[in-house]
């Protein structure tokens, strides 16, 4: 694949309910509409390079979710973090912007909030690429997630100590690093910007409301499987396949449920566009460029 003849990116903030909400755009509006969102502990600025490559044949449209990256992060006691409340927000986001059908791209914590818009309305979602974003039970590694459960069961001051160090600098950067061949790839641009915009004052609180709020994610999984069989939505899942967080039973899942999904294990981590960009953007392309209403 060659990138070149990219299409600029735009850096743009609206106010939604009262919230100042910031996202990146490429593309015609003209084209079809691909929405980028993004997991935990990142913003759009995950997709800093897929974007322009995206935006040669789609309108790209990748917002930063509430408490992250460059949108408003108001504190726990102005805002109730919820992941509900999140797609709420991202579903009032696309309306503001007039955007009546379009194809989801969801990684982390972007998954149960594209999980969430698709069954709050199938009607605009026409396609899913799920790239380390779970939809099943299966794929959750053990090791990772125990400590989120125990804090889940038992919110205090013992559960919530063992959490917050991943709020810091160095399990940030275990994020980027971990499953990767050669770290060197990966800039630490990404994890120095990610533990900046997360250790803003008071923003501690909110994410432990949403490592508290995950479990009702597992819970929204089978209406969301129901989904897949009664909408046939088509569905790529392209995983990097050494994920320490999600191992790839979770991309291999779909295959329970989505009809004829394409599924891709590839050499990598949890954050594949560091090191793979090129495969999954060629993957995307066409898989998108097949499934396209128009």
């Amino acid at each position: 694949m060659t990138i070149h003849h990219t299409h600029q990116t735009h850096h743009r903030t609206v106010e939604v309910d009262g919230r100042t909400t910031f996202y990146r755009e490429a593309g015609s509006p003209h084209a079809p509409t691909v929405v980028l969102l993004h997991g935990y502990p990142t913003s759009s600025f995950m997709f800093r390079d897929l974007i322009p490559v995206l935006g040669r044949r789609f309108h790209v449209i990748a917002p930063d979710h509430l408490g992250f990256g460059l949108t408003d992060a108001p504190g726990v006691d102005e805002f109730d973090y919820t992941f509900d409340a999140l797609a709420d927000h991202t579903s009032a986001l696309l309306t503001h912007l007039g955007i009546g059908s379009y194809a989801i791209y969801v990684q982390d914590y972007g998954a149960p909030i594209g999980w969430r818009l698709a069954l709050q309305d199938p009607s605009p979602v026409w396609a899913i690429v799920s790239q380390n974003g779970n939809a099943y039970e299966e794929g959750f590694v053990p090791s990772f997630w125990q400590s989120i459960w125990d804090y889940t069961d038992s919110p205090g001051p013992d559960t919530e100590e063992a959490l917050r160090p991943a709020l810091g600098v160095d399990a940030i950067r275990w994020q980027y690093t971990h499953g990767v061949s050669d770290p060197s790839v990966v800039s630490p641009d990404t994890w120095i910007h990610d533990a900046a915009l997360v250790g803003r004052p008071g923003n501690d609180l909110a994410q432990l409301a949403l490592f508290r709020d995950y479990i009702t994610n597992v819970r929204l999984y089978p209406a969301f499987q129901d989904h897949l069989r009664s909408s046939g939505v088509p569905v790529l899942a392209a995983w990097g396949r050494n994920d320490e967080i999600f191992a790839p039973a979770g991309a291999e899942a779909f295959a329970k449920d989505a009809h004829e999904p394409e599924i891709h294990l590839l050499d990598g981590g949890h954050f594949l566009l560091e090191t793979d960009l090129e495969q999954v953007a060629d993957l995307m392309i066409d898989f998108l460029g097949r499934k396209s209403p128009r």
